[in-house]
């Protein structure tokens, strides 16, 4: 799918949470990235495992922290977010993810419901689905979603490059530092005292 063009109006976010409730009754995951509407593939066995490796090493050494599944997170790009009008510019601009993984502090979403403020939230990780539209989804559109969002780090575990690759220093709607390393690497996560050894994803390449 293509972005949509500028003077195309977006999708309200009140609008997208009446239709993902409705979507999630019939189990259908709906995200709202760039002003578009996508599904998320449903995980397969191998995308379970790589999260639970990821959350074992981020326990191991930040156990104040956690790693929440699929939590909804309400993305606001920062710039608009300090508009004049902010609440007028959350309302029709603000996205919506569920990504497969985000890290925040243990008790970070106590409270804030089904779609929960990004600004908390140390880092988010995506683990790609072997589908068409991976490349424009976790590639190019996340990131950039992430980024304006101001979420420090992004972490993708590419299954089709079998990289992890670190996104750090989001600035002006990207990020700045990108870093990929080859499963059997260490991968460094800059600012969070965290390194992942990545050994252990060599058992769920194909």
């Amino acid at each position: 799918m293509s972005a949509p063009p500028a003077d195309r109006p977006q999708l309200r976010f009140d609008a997208f949470e009446a239709i993902a409730g409705t979507a999630a009754r019939h189990d259908v995951v709906l995200a709202l990235v760039g002003g578009e509407l996508g599904v998320r593939p449903a995980p397969d066995g191998d995308h379970g495992q790589i999260l639970a490796w990821l959350q074992r090493a981020c326990a191991r050494q930040r156990p104040d922290l956690w790693l929440f599944g699929r939590q909804g997170l309400r993305l606001l790009p920062r710039h608009r977010a300090e508009a004049a009008n902010q609440a007028e510019a959350a309302h029709h601009r603000a996205g919506a993810a569920r990504p497969d993984g985000s890290l925040a502090p243990a008790e970070y979403f106590a409270g804030q419901g089904e779609w929960a403020d990004s600004r908390g939230v140390l880092l988010v990780a995506e683990v790609t689905s072997f589908d068409r539209r991976a490349d424009e989804r976790d590639r190019v559109k996340k990131p950039r979603a992430y980024a304006e969002s101001g979420i420090p780090l992004y972490l993708l575990v590419d299954r089709d490059s079998d990289t992890v690759t670190v996104h750090s220093e989001p600035v002006k709607g990207r990020y700045r530092e990108i870093r990929s390393y080859d499963y059997g690497e260490r991968a460094e996560l800059p600012g969070l005292d965290l390194t992942l050894d990545t050994e252990e994803l060599k058992d769920y390449s194909r």
